[in-house]
């Protein structure tokens, strides 16, 4: 008699870290994301966004000030990854900028609509959340 085993859908994994609003914690986001996602295809790009995403949230909201902290969530299953960065808000609203209209800055989210399948926020000047997807596997290019 053959025995059937139930498939068991893919576990699904969550982690998330708070970190105090100062350029000294970047790196420290980088390298909690890069050990959970180790052997992740796309790793770089994550690592990437995730580095433009808490530069954005230190110098653009409430979590860059004195005593200011941000959150950062990384969700993994079959499917690939999503990070989410946290702020405590500001006056501001994300926006991606035209190419034509870049000095200095405002280069971040350019990079992250560049290298994440998608990205969203939400949240209004108390709080934001920024949220960027990688699936785990792309597609081939049609050329």
């Amino acid at each position: 008699m053959l025995a059937l085993a139930r498939a068991e859908p893919a576990v699904s994994m969550y982690w998330r870290r708070e970190f105090r609003g100062t350029a000294d914690r970047i790196r420290l986001v980088r390298a909690f994301a890069a050990q959970l996602l180790v052997d992740f295809p796309v790793l770089d790009d994550v690592l990437l966004v995730l580095d433009e995403l808490a530069v954005n949230a230190i110098r653009h909201t409430r979590s860059g000030q004195e005593g200011g902290r941000f959150t950062v969530d990384v969700s993994m299953d079959v499917a690939g990854v999503i990070v989410y960065v946290a702020d405590q808000g500001g006056p501001g609203e994300p926006r991606l900028r035209s190419v034509f209209d870049l000095a200095e800055g405002g280069r971040g989210l350019l990079t992250v609509d560049a290298l994440a399948a998608t990205w969203s926020w939400t949240g209004d000047a108390r709080g934001r959340v920024v949220r960027a997807t990688f699936p785990a596997h792309r597609a081939a290019p049609l050329y």
